[in-house]
């Protein structure tokens, strides 16, 4: 298994298009987890995030640009208990409203599919956190075309239980640039998460994000123990 550095990583390529990352602390406590979104078009990049309850939402930074809600405008963030969602799309709210009625994570996403952006497809991925007396166990998931036919959604589910420390899993949407955009390939990417406060590791993964295709970013520290957290947004319009 390779394991690469948050900044090996995220140099690697332009565009990552949305990722989300969710691993431990290198000291076991915290339960971390980030979500940034990048775009190539004047509507995507009209974006921040805004703080949303206990979770987020987009905001069109200049409402009189804003061209199609549609894809664009969602909560990537909401808390269900003990539970953190972090997702690219209102898939958030599927998760949450049928894991509230007591679904799984899977299930859940077995009723939604890959966006309907043609001729990109743009996969839905999504991750959960989940806390339960001192232990930390998440899931990511990503919803995707067969390499582009919109007849055939492939779903894959990937689990961990008491997450190594110091590390973490990282999905997101585009294998790479292009045009079409070519999807997601693999198991999700393992990358070291260094001892760092959340303050560091904030400045650590945005300024590592593509100055010219990133938008904007959110970063959580979970306490496993007491699930108390503290956040940060950073978002290149201001």
């Amino acid at each position: 298994m390779e394991i690469k550095s948050i900044a090996q990583e995220l140099n690697s390529l332009p565009y990552h298009g949305r990722g989300i990352i969710i691993g431990k602390s290198a000291d076991g406590t915290k339960a971390v987890t980030a979500y940034f979104i990048m775009g190539r078009s004047e509507n995507s990049r009209n974006r921040v995030f805004v703080p949303d309850g206990e979770g987020i939402r987009t905001q069109a930074f200049d409402e009189s640009k804003m061209v199609d809600p549609h894809l664009i405008i969602y909560a990537p963030v909401r808390v269900l208990g003990n539970k953190t969602i972090v997702t690219n799309g209102d898939q958030t709210d599927t998760i949450y409203d049928l894991m509230d009625k007591q679904m799984t994570f899977e299930q859940a996403l077995r009723t939604r599919e890959f966006e309907d952006d043609a001729p990109n497809y743009t996969p839905r991925i999504s991750g959960i956190i989940h806390l339960d007396d001192g232990e930390m166990n998440f899931a990511l998931s990503i919803l995707k075309s067969a390499d582009g036919d919109a007849s055939a959604c492939q779903r894959y589910t990937y689990a961990y239980s008491n997450p190594v420390k110091g590390q973490a899993k990282f999905i997101h949407t585009y294998k790479c640039d292009g045009n079409p955009l070519p999807s997601f390939e693999g198991e999700p990417k393992t990358l070291e998460l260094p001892s760092a406060d959340i303050d560091t590791l904030t400045d650590l993964i945005w300024n590592n994000l593509n100055s010219d295709n990133k938008v904007s970013l959110f970063v959580r520290y979970i306490d496993i123990a007491t699930g108390k957290y503290n956040t940060r947004i950073v978002n290149k319009n201001k």
